[in-house]
């Protein structure tokens, strides 16, 4: 009797690791199959004589129809961060697409030359409306691409840029400007700016004074656009770029990373996102 009962707690052993076991596999499985699959891709696209060549990111795992985040660089161009930042809007669920906006994937590495590229696109709002307008032509040829949900962030330079396409009342349901200058060209006008704006800043950034904070904000106030302006004590300008501080000590210039700005602003972006999308 007692070797039978030995055996008998032997067996329920043995069947209890086996189902365990399985158990555990089918829930690595399932996990595998919920993780996303990040797929990115260069994607040429034309206007006029311009060739551009942007970048796209999505979660592969599904080709449920998602929002569409465009991406405006910094001056430096499309360079790997703006793509990194097209890689971690992929993993939140969105079709991101980094718009090319210099063209021929032209980045430089210097004040300089990126001043010179920059400057035009300042200086002409409808020129830079027409670049990346094509790069959102481009993005919504993807079948996942959701038309009716569109975004654009921007950095620096970029931050810049999609204010000014807000204003100038193009197809977007939100923007978000990190770190960008608050000196639009475009008029406040009722009628035109339709998105909804997150501008997050840099509250020690001397190429944003408070001067130009203010006028921004009276500007937005007069109209009553739907807006919300997100300060960052200590946090200089290009606060989410980690590649900044170097090269503010290289070039001399007031730029520098800030971890807990960079932190805290993704996750407003991320809420502004969710909401804006619901």
């Amino acid at each position: 009797m007692n070797q039978l009962l030995i055996n008998v707690c032997i067996t329920g052993l043995l069947v209890s690791v086996i189902s365990c076991n399985n158990n555990v596999g089918k829930k690595e499985n399932s996990n595998q199959l919920n993780m996303p699959q990040i797929k990115t891709e260069a994607v040429t696209y034309q206007l006029d004589s311009v060739t551009m060549q942007g970048y796209v990111a999505w979660d592969s795992a599904t080709n449920a129809k998602r929002p569409v985040v465009m991406i405006v660089h910094e001056w430096w161009g499309l360079n790997d961060y703006t793509k990194s930042r097209a890689k971690q809007l992929a993993e939140l669920g969105y079709l991101a697409f980094a718009v090319d906006m210099y063209g021929n994937g032209k980045t430089v590495n210097n004040p300089t030359s990126a001043g010179e590229l920059s400057g035009p696109f300042y200086k002409d709002a409808m020129m830079a409306r027409s670049r990346f307008d094509a790069g959102l032509s481009k993005a919504l040829d993807f079948n996942v691409a959701d038309s009716n949900k569109i975004a654009a962030i921007g950095y620096c330079f970029g931050g810049t840029q999609v204010l000014n396409f807000a204003l100038l009342g193009d197809k977007l349901n939100g923007v978000v400007s990190f770190h960008g200058g608050l000196q639009t060209t475009p008029a406040f006008d009722k009628s035109l700016l339709k998105a909804k704006v997150l501008v997050c800043h840099g509250e020690a950034d001397p190429f944003v004074p408070a001067e130009q904070v203010a006028a921004f904000k009276k500007g937005m106030d007069s109209i009553g656009a739907n807006y919300t302006f997100v300060g960052y004590p200590n946090a200089t300008h290009a606060f989410t770029n980690p590649g900044s501080t170097e090269l503010g000590k290289r070039f001399n210039i007031p730029i520098a990373y800030n971890a807990a700005a960079d932190t805290a602003s993704w996750n407003e972006m991320k809420q502004f996102l969710n909401k804006l999308f619901q």
